[in-house]
């Protein structure tokens, strides 16, 4: 009989990765989704196999499912700095009450849960590059921390339940990522330099752009997050690409695949962006046999030719506001 997992955010970017390849592993997957933020057309491939459900629900309420579950992957959450500003109290929920919610029905169901932190409990790191042993620079009141303490808070409430209650949980901490079903304009690097260069804009670069960071191509992160489900590890473990990158020499990367003739406007650097960021990736190498495989050149082909398969009117619309290049 096919194991059982529960994919939360199922629907959004990185969940609906998670439920194709959990799907082609055997598995019975369970999507769950309020789509605050995710998107149908990411799983409508999906609905009509026989081991794949799913449940239009808020994990910030109380999760009921029926029948044995083996696993849950809790990956509900806003993701992106314009989201964070226009859904602050959804995003602290989701990540609090959420999880509480989440690790409630794994200890009940005996299932072992991995939750989606996230490089961001780094903040604007002061450790170059980031191991797991770094306890962060994070400014709790300024405009990341709803995102921020959320997912430091989900960190701690696991590790409770593990030493306390005994569950199963596995942390994942995963640095900027890229591919494609990103939502076009949620502010994010790579989405906006896209979009941008596709209207025949200048791209948008804050600061003088020497801040950097590091991009992994999806197929990789989900390839990771598999491998940590299935380890023996629970403590936290980066999943990223060290491959690190200045934002004004990726906006020139761009600048070249799209073959715009556009150019690139500085505006202020954002409170609290960070100045650097990079995995140390030395424990998913060890525990895992993991690393990533796709290079940036190869993974930023495959996700532009997703973009200019999109409707033309979708990526003709731009958010109000840049507000971050996470």
């Amino acid at each position: 009989m096919a194991k059982r997992i529960l994919i939360t955010g199922g629907a959004g970017f990185l969940g609906s990765h998670l439920c194709d390849r959990f799907i082609g592993e055997g598995y019975h997957v369970i999507a769950m989704d309020n789509l605050i933020t995710g998107d149908m057309r990411n799983i409508e491939h999906l609905l009509s196999l026989p081991n794949f459900e799913f449940y239009h629900h808020d994990v910030t309420k109380f999760i009921h499912l029926p029948g044995e579950l083996d696993y849950i992957l809790h990956f509900a959450s806003p993701a992106s700095p314009i989201d964070y500003l226009k859904i602050p109290i959804q995003t602290l929920k989701v990540g609090a009450m959420g999880t509480h919610n989440c690790l409630g029905l794994a200890k009940a169901k005996r299932a072992r849960i991995l939750v989606a932190s996230t490089s961001e409990v780094y903040g604007d790191p002061l450790v170059h590059p980031q191991t797991e042993e770094y306890w962060g620079n994070v400014n709790p009141v300024g405009p990341r921390g709803v995102y921020d303490e959320a997912k430091r808070y989900l960190e701690s409430i696991t590790m409770a339940y593990h030493n306390f209650h005994g569950v199963e949980t596995r942390i994942i901490r995963i640095f900027n990522t890229y591919g494609p079903r990103m939502r076009l304009n949620d502010g994010r690097a790579l989405p906006a330099f896209i979009g941008q260069a596709l209207r025949g804009e200048d791209l948008t670069v804050f600061g003088d752009g020497s801040q950097t960071r590091s991009f992994c191509y999806v197929d990789d992160l989900v390839d990771g997050i598999y491998r940590l489900l299935l380890s023996d590890y629970h403590l936290p473990v980066n999943i990223g690409n060290p491959s690190e990158i200045s934002l004004l020499d990726f906006a020139e990367e761009v600048l070249a695949l799209t073959g715009g003739e556009v150019g690139i406007t500085f505006k202020p650097l954002p409170a609290d962006d960070p100045k650097q960021r990079k995995p140390d990736i030395t424990k998913a190498r060890e525990i895992l046999g993991w690393e990533p495989k796709v290079g940036r050149k190869e993974g930023l082909r495959r996700t532009f030719e997703y973009f200019k398969t999109l409707p033309s009117e979708e990526w003709s619309r731009q958010p109000k506001e840049f507000v971050s290049m996470k």
